[in-house]
Formats: structure tokens, C-alpha cells, sequence
């Protein structure tokens, strides 16, 4: 993972977080309760609120005994998994219910708990909260043999509609049956594109294996996954937020459901999947993504990182390289390219990518903004799937008119990862490139 690649703590807060969220969006992110109003009103999703309580009254209010027997009890406002009691079942006389740590707590104890959290224990700066009782999810079977006691959740980080990153969650031992890195649960990377898991790490170093085990953390299939990403992606509906982290729960029958959104997530995610966060944003960030939907689409085409077909270290390629572009039928169609270091992105002329039916205007809506001498325009952006010395690559290609250029593609700094580039043009080059 390259130092460049990273993202920082004052990046995200400076350009990511405070340049696409707004106050509103930060505010209903902050707020559980909020968070889970705005998913209801988009149908996305959630655990079922059995009761909320914004001041003392509502607690005595309340009959305790139509609690079901497992449940969740939050502060809305809480931060790291403080101040949440997590109720796995109903003792069988009534009097008292056990946590996921095999606790015992009776009503009583869980009224002081709401009080404590009224008057803002668990939140930033002690500021007054409100609480709520929420579903209890319980664990899906995939993730049975994983996770101690508590339910795992999936973190996703979305931007400009697009999830870019994503871990696994695991509860240990040692967090309590909590999924939270802080508190000692296991953050393990997942494939965009697949979503198998990849690398893991525990306290910040990688680990092989669950903890006093012989069971692999990598190839765990995630459930539903298309699923985890759509509903993560449909999330930037909500008004306010186009940066965030999307926590994620897989419920045993009624599948992956959105526990809470975070507009300021947490940077280990890039621990977990041993891949820089700070790249992955600027590959989207000046997208024009017509919706989630596509957002999904251009995760899955462009961050795939499970199965790479890595070149050589150091590897040279020539300023103009013969590539090949995989067409509509799936075949490989030999290209030749300019190598542009001078280009962020790459580019593929219009005509070319319509011949090789990877590009249609009614289907391809997704656009780029672009800078040129005749000023800023709007390119139409495609996925495409190339090799350059052997190495395999997926990228997102702008489509434009290059037929009075030399060469029908360019190859931009972002695919140019591992590659020496020989600045040498040679004749026969250029003889190719004026007949293409």
C-alpha cells in the first residue's frame, strides 16, 4: 500500500467530510433515531424500533414486560459502540434478562442505564440524549463459525454514490460480543467485486485466522452482497450526505438491513484490505453517477482487488504500447495507446468503443467533467476491462472524439500503477498510429 494512496485523518475531515456532507446530513447521521426516520421514509431496510425515550417520564412510562426476549438498548447519539446493552434473551420467570456478555440485568437496571443516557453519559461534549430499543438481529449462519456471541456487521464507505471500500466486522472475546476495531473486534477486507474476504487485522496487525483457531478469515462469502451494495449506495439519498461509512447487518431471514450511518468513518478500513481509501475517492470524485444503481455497477467493475493479475515490480512498457481491450463478445481486441502520463484518466475515442459494442449513449449514462482547450465539458464514462503487458485491468474509461489524434486511446497515471514508461516513440509507432 503506497504512502500516496492513504488517506489521512485531516484529508478526510477537510475535503471529504466537511466538502460533502452538510450540517443537515452530519446531524441526521448523529442521531440513530434520525438516521433510522430518513431509511424508513426511503424504504430502505432497518431494524424495527420497538421504543424511543427523550425524557424521564417516557422511562416510567413504559411497561418493561412487553420487551420482547432479545433486544438492543442504544444511546442515539453514542459514539464506538458506548453505552449500548445488547439483550440476547428473557429469563423464563420474567425477572431479568441475559446479555450477550452472560450478564443479568433486571428492568431496574436498565432504567438507571436510559437516565444515564438522558443526561448524555455516552455522548460527545455530555450533552443531553434520547435512547431507544431496537431490534435485536442476531447472527446470519455464514458468519456463525466467526463471530463471538454478538452480531458482525458489514462497513461500507460510499462517495458520490459510489461504495468504494468495505470490511467485515467481527465480534471477539475480548469486545464483548460488540463489532467495533476499538474495542477488539477483528476488521476483515472484502473484494468489491465478489464480496469473498480478503486480509484481516486484529489491533492493527494481520492475522491469518480467527483468534485460537484454525478458521481462515479469507474466502468468506458475504450473503446477498449485490444487496449490501445497493442498499449502502441508496443511502446518499438521504439529504446532506455524499461521504460516509454505512454500517450494515445481516439479518438470518430477512437479509442486510442499515444499523447506522457514519459521516466521519474510521480510516482502518485501509488496514483491512491493505489498499488505500484516498485513491479509491479520487477515481470517483469527479463522476457524474446518474444513480446508486450504477454506483454499484462502476464499484464492482473498478475495485475489484481479490484476484488481480499483477505485472512484474517495475515492469517497462513503451510510450505507445499494443494493448488489448476486451469487446462486447468478450474477446481481446488489440489496441494501440498512447501512454499519457500527463492524463489522470484514460480515454477511448467514440467511434472505436461503439465498433467494439462496449459503449451505447443510451445505455452509458454515467459522465465525467472534463477540462479541455475548448472548456469545460461533460464525457460519458464506460468500464473496461484491458491488458497492458500481460496485466489484466479494470478501469472506467471517458469516451470522446480523438479521431483527428494520432492515437484512438490514451493509458492516464491512474492504471499506470507498477509500470517504468520508455519515453522513446519509435517510427514504426507512429507509421501504426497514423492508420489506425
Amino acid at each position: 500500500m503506497k504512502s500516496s494512496h492513504i488517506l489521512g485523518l485531516n484529508a478526510r475531515s477537510q475535503h471529504f467530510t466537511f466538502s460533502a456532507n452538510t450540517r443537515q446530513g452530519k446531524l441526521i447521521a448523529k442521531s440513530k433515531i434520525l438516521t433510522a426516520r430518513h431509511l424508513r421514509k426511503l424504504h430502505i431496510p432497518t431494524p424495527k424500533i420497538y421504543k424511543k425515550f427523550f425524557k424521564p417520564q417516557d422511562i416510567f412510562d413504559f411497561d418493561w414486560n412487553t420487551l420482547p426476549s432479545s433486544f438492543a438498548l442504544k444511546p442515539s447519539k453514542g459514539l464506538g459502540g458506548g453505552g449500548i446493552i445488547v439483550i440476547k434473551r428473557k429469563s423464563r420467570d420474567g425477572k431479568f434478562w441475559t446479555t450477550t456478555t452472560k450478564e443479568k440485568i433486571t428492568a431496574d437496571d436498565m432504567k438507571l442505564h436510559v437516565l444515564d443516557i438522558l443526561e448524555g453519559a455516552f455522548s460527545t461534549g455530555s450533552v443531553p440524549d434520547s435512547a431507544f430499543i431496537q431490534e435485536y438481529v442476531g447472527r446470519h449462519k455464514a458468519f456463525t463459525r466467526y463471530a463471538y456471541r454478538g452480531t458482525p456487521d458489514i462497513r461500507v464507505i460510499v462517495y458520490n454514490k459510489v461504495p468504494v471500500m468495505a470490511m467485515l466486522r467481527l465480534p471477539t472475546k475480548e469486545s464483548g460480543g460488540r463489532a467495533n476495531v476499538h474495542q477488539g473486534a477483528i476488521a476483515v477486507g472484502i473484494d468489491m467485486a465478489t464480496g469473498i474476504t480478503t486480509k484481516a487485522v486484529w489491533h492493527g496487525k494481520p492475522i491469518k485466522y480467527k483468534p485460537e483457531t484454525n478458521r481462515k478469515l479469507s474466502g468468506i462469502k458475504i450473503p446477498q452482497w449485490t444487496d449490501v451494495l445497493a442498499i449502502a449506495a441508496k443511502c446518499t439519498d438521504i439529504p446532506g450526505l455524499g461521504y460516509m461509512g454505512v454500517d450494515i447487518v445481516m439479518h438470518p431471514e430477512r437479509g442486510p438491513m442499515i444499523l447506522e450511518i457514519n459521516s466521519q468513518p474510521g480510516l482502518q478500513i485501509q488496514l483491512a484490505n491493505g489498499s488505500g481509501l484516498k485513491k479509491r475517492l479520487e477515481r470517483v470524485e469527479d463522476l457524474d453517477v446518474v444513480d446508486h444503481e450504477e454506483g454499484v455497477k462502476i464499484a464492482r467493475a473498478i475495485f475489484s482487488e481479490r484476484f488481480p493479475d499483477r505485472a512484474k515490480p517495475q515492469e517497462t512498457i513503451k510510450a505507445v504500447e499494443e494493448i488489448f481491450i476486451k469487446n462486447k463478445e468478450g474477446r481481446k481486441q488489440k489496441v494501440l495507446a498512447k501512454i499519457d502520463t500527463g492524463a489522470w484518466s484514460s480515454a477511448i475515442d467514440t467511434k472505436l468503443a461503439r465498433k467494439m459494442g462496449i459503449y451505447s449513449k443510451a445505455r452509458n449514462k454515467t459522465t465525467r467533467r472534463k477540462l479541455s482547450a475548448l472548456g469545460e465539458e461533460y464525457r460519458p464514462v464506460i468500464n473496461v476491462v484491458m491488458w497492458i503487458a500481460g496485466k489484466r485491468i479494470k478501469t472506467l474509461m471517458t469516451v470522446a472524439d480523438r479521431s483527428k489524434l494520432r492515437y484512438p486511446v490514451i493509458i492516464g497515471r491512474v492504471d499506470l500503477d507498477g509500470f517504468l514508461i520508455n519515453p522513446i516513440i519509435s517510427k514504426n509507432q507512429r507509421v501504426k498510429a497514423k492508420k489506425w
